[in-house]
């Protein structure tokens, strides 16, 4: 069992904490079933440094009774102070911004110790809510730097260092790294102290040929004359990861300490691995990326290679078809029409026109293919001009029926009525055609497809998922999943079930289609994937590193009135063959001047979705506001304070 608030202080007082790990270790810091739980075996590297290996390896420079930490985590590391016999922290230095590897500043700093972090991302340590209450970041997500694994609530810098500086803090010389690539401002630490070289890293790498995850990699593709956004940028950060392994690989240190995974004691050999894995990743990747159809000249030096899938030619489209931004219009004999997706205002006024014309006779029905901006957001202005039913699989629905309660790349604010909510291969008639609607959990996980057939024709309507070039993975944060029929796989086992003659991408005009061949080669593809991510992190599979809302709070956001109750699932998707035991609590704001949230448990089933509720109220005389609230998760072997957060508007 945890020790209770009431014997926390007897407890750390038999661990010999003494008054620092009393007052150090506050209501953010989890107290845990017994000693080795909270206080695990430090690792001495030298006299005066060790690492406490807690939820992030945190650095401990010691002199005397004072330290020196590197990456504070969330403050547990003070419960080990104690038993050195040091009695205070004078400083805490931060290698980045992500709330998993500094939530315990504040109550370090509350306790003496001065923040020091990267110039680069000084703002993201005191002007927090100049992030959380900014639009952008919340709607319409093309950008993913800086990310949201932000704090919750601002601290105090003390003080900011930036790439070159060197200070001198007890027997120890501390060079200061830019280690741009797990974000933009990230930076390394050597410290140089009894005979020891040794490089803090941050999250830039985790273990031999491994990093914690890819989704924080996602950044804009650039060549000459061109970028992209964030969006279309999967491993974008690759180059700059691997610029800064090598510099720290030229320092040829003799320890290297991640935030995340083991002390490497063999830095350049575990460098070497990653940077040949994420090449060999990205290859992989390109080898079947639509993004070769929508941007070649990103991909100019791919060209030619022979073991990547041939971009297909495309195919005029049938009569029954029109084209307006990214919606398809399909028109039957008696000229009635069904619109596919609506994402601009002068998609209604092109169908106006149409009726005007009388190129059309009637719009009989609307349907959603995901749910990003660009396919709904002018949906309502479709309704109230064009009244017909919204028709769309159930996990599209779910999205656009309630985005307030998502947190989505490409997410549109505007509220959709969906009239019928489709199951998978859910098949009717109109007209003509004979239409039938699919799960398709292509470049989203929330995502449908429809095919139309009529005589010879049989049209596949596979939103963004497909071009000529492949496949449309180029957003980790979309959730693409990676294992038999699940993700792609699912999408291209149903392409060669139906076998279409036509398949359309609503930002592209040709038809297109794929030989037997090539779905067989996309298919083995993304097994080969499946083998190459899995050994790229610590996981157990692929998809933990690559999903970035494998933990993820509905709804997202919620507003609650003060004296009122906030409920809300943390939503836990098990990726592991095997069962696991997942544990969360909310970390409530200060302002709320609360007791630390209770921890709920449940057991997940393999290859499923576990929901675990979490309540709380909202305290009377509370300031109006946006509160953000982090939700601490326990997963199996891993600690994850802070992993995820809900959004509660006071």
């Amino acid at each position: 069992m945890q020790p209770s608030r009431n014997n926390r202080r007897q407890f750390l007082q038999i661990l010999g904490a003494g008054t620092l790990a009393t007052a150090g270790v506050g209501r953010e810091s989890a107290t845990w079933a017994d000693a080795s739980d909270l206080v695990p075996e430090l690792h001495e590297i030298s006299r005066h440094l060790l690492v406490f290996p807690g939820p992030v390896n945190t650095g401990i420079l010691r002199d005397g009774d004072k330290a020196l930490l590197i990456d504070g985590g969330d403050g547990r590391v003070t419960a080990a102070l104690g038993r050195l016999g040091i009695g205070s922290v004078d400083r805490l230095l931060c290698t980045h911004h992500h709330r998993d590897s500094c939530c315990g500043a504040a109550e370090l700093q509350a306790n003496g110790a001065k923040l020091i972090v990267p110039e680069a991302e000084r703002r993201y340590f005191e002007n927090v809510a100049d992030y959380w209450n900014d639009p952008k970041n919340r709607w319409h997500i093309y950008q993913f730097h800086p990310h949201h694994l932000m704090l919750a609530e601002p601290v105090r810098v003390d003080a900011v260092v930036s790439d070159g500086e060197e200070l001198v803090w007890g027997a120890a010389k501390i060079r200061v790294l830019a280690t741009p690539g797990h974000t933009d401002g990230s930076v390394g630490y050597l410290i140089e102290v009894d005979g020891k070289r040794v490089i803090f890293s941050g999250d830039l790498i985790y273990g031999a040929g491994q990093i914690w995850e890819l989704y924080s990699m996602q950044k804009g593709l650039q060549w000459d004359g061109g970028r992209t956004t964030d969006y279309h940028g999967f491993l974008g950060s690759r180059g700059e990861v691997k610029t800064s392994m090598n510099r720290i690989r030229q320092l040829q240190p003799d320890l290297l300490v991640p935030s995340h995974g083991p002390v490497l004691d063999k830095p350049v050999e575990a460098i070497d691995l990653l940077a040949a894995r994420l090449d060999e990743c990205h290859d992989r990747y390109t080898a079947i990326s639509a993004l070769r159809h929508y941007f070649p000249k990103a991909f100019a030096e791919y060209e030619g290679r022979q073991d990547h899938m041939p971009i297909r030619a495309g195919k005029t489209p049938p009569d029954c078809l029109r084209h307006v931004g990214t919606s398809w219009i399909l028109v039957s004999q008696s000229k009635a029409a069904l619109v596919m997706d609506c994402g601009h205002p002068k998609v209604v006024r092109a169908i106006r026109d149409d009726l005007d014309r009388g190129e059309i006779s009637a719009v009989e029905a609307l349907w959603i293919t995901h749910y990003h901006d660009d396919h709904v957001n002018a949906v309502p202005e479709f309704q109230q001009a064009l009244d017909c039913p919204c028709i769309t699989d159930r996990h599209v629905a779910d999205v656009i029926g309630q985005p307030l309660s998502w947190r989505l790349p490409c997410i549109s604010p505007s509220v959709a009525r969906v009239d019928r909510p489709t199951a998978d291969g859910e098949s009717w008639r109109w007209h003509e055609f004979q239409l039938t609607a699919y799960y398709f959990p292509g470049q989203t996980l929330y995502h449908s497809a429809l095919l139309a057939e009529t005589g010879d024709l049989r049209m596949f309507f596979v939103g963004d998922s497909f071009t000529m070039g492949g496949i449309d993975d180029y957003c980790a944060q979309n959730r693409n999943w990676l294992g038999e029929d699940v993700g792609f796989d699912r999408c291209i086992r149903l392409i060669e079930k139906l076998r279409p003659t036509h398949i359309f991408n609503c930002h592209v005009h040709d038809a297109f289609d794929f030989t037997p061949e090539q779905c067989r080669f996309m298919r083995a593809n993304l097994a080969e994937r499946e083998k190459l991510f899995g050994a790229l992190f610590p996981w157990d599979h692929a998809n933990y590193g690559m999903d970035e809302s494998w933990v993820r709070c509905f709804p997202y956001e919620q507003k609650a009135g003060a004296g009122e109750e906030v409920a809300f699932e943390v939503v836990v998707t098990n990726h592991s063959p095997v069962a696991k035991e997942a544990s969360c609590r909310a970390v409530l704001p200060q302002a709320w001047r609360a007791e630390a949230a209770e921890w709920t448990k449940a057991e997940i089933s393999p290859k499923q979705q576990g929901r675990l509720r979490i309540a709380f109220g909202v305290p009377t005389g509370l300031q109006a506001g946006r509160y953000v609230v982090p939700v601490d998760v326990r997963y199996g072997q891993w600690d994850l304070p802070q992993f995820t957060e809900v959004i509660v508007s006071v």
